[in-house]
């Protein structure tokens, strides 16, 4: 029988405030690419692997967000309501977990995008989940092959696919995190309150070797600021016409 997993999360609570001035009268996840808000490209992305689930958090601009959700009639939306308080990423994850029933989920944010190669990285990543052994699976690729990504990566990977940090003496991570992951909800047991960051999650199953990586395969483009889109479109253009390298 063919694994699947049907429950998603998609961080939309963000203020995005290196996309402004786009951001300025919405949130990032409604800014459009290639013709298509990033969060439809996002949720479109989860639809074709078979999530039929996905809970959505708010709080920039959170009605218009919410208006544009609740038009969506192919996929149950839920909305997690951060307008009171924005809960940073494991926060936000944390107030969401009730709607997984103690299940893994995916988690998406909303302005990572990728041209597919081969076999679907959602698809693969699936069939690369083991619940015994797992409590975290990130979607990564090579720090010097992201797209619209400044930074010095995140993580390296051995043969096995555990992923830990690379110190900082150690110069770049041979690794960056797209923004997607497969994460299971036993990783919060203990987890601070109110507002925290995913990187302590990921720190303790770094510790326990429960984090895994799975590399994705085709173009990953990270859409953090106008200047992104421009290259982003640009990329997604040339593999319409056939012309990407």
């Amino acid at each position: 029988m063919a694994k699947t997993l049907q429950q998603a999360m998609i961080l939309a609570a963000g203020l995005g405030t290196r996309m402004h001035p786009l951001t300025d009268d919405k949130p990032k996840a409604l800014v459009q690419v290639a013709g298509k808000t990033l969060i439809d490209h996002a949720i479109d992305r989860l639809r074709q692997v078979g999530v039929t689930t996905i809970v959505v958090n708010l709080h920039y601009h959170a009605d218009k967000l919410e208006t544009h959700l609740m038009a969506r009639r192919d996929v149950t939306i839920i909305l997690s309501d951060e307008r009171g308080q924005i809960l940073d990423s494991g926060g936000g994850l944390a107030k969401a977990l009730p709607h997984f029933s103690g299940k893994a989920f995916f988690t998406h944010n909303c302005d990572s995008l990728w041209l597919e190669q081969g076999t679907g990285n959602l698809a693969k990543m699936i069939d690369l989940w083991d619940d015994d052994a797992m409590d975290g699976l990130m979607l990564v690729v090579p720090t010097g092959q992201a797209v619209g990504y400044q930074g010095s990566g995140d993580f390296n990977m051995d043969r096995a696919g555990l992923l830990r940090r690379s110190s900082k003496a150690a110069g770049p991570a041979d690794y960056v995190w797209t923004g997607v992951q497969i994460i299971h909800p036993r990783l919060f047991e203990g987890r601070p309150e109110g507002p925290f960051s995913t990187n302590v999650l990921w720190d303790k199953a770094i510790r326990t070797k429960r984090l895994f990586g799975a590399g994705l395969t085709g173009r990953w483009m990270h859409v953090g600021t106008p200047e992104a889109i421009v290259e982003a479109e640009a990329l997604i253009a040339d593999a319409e016409t056939g012309t990407l390298t």
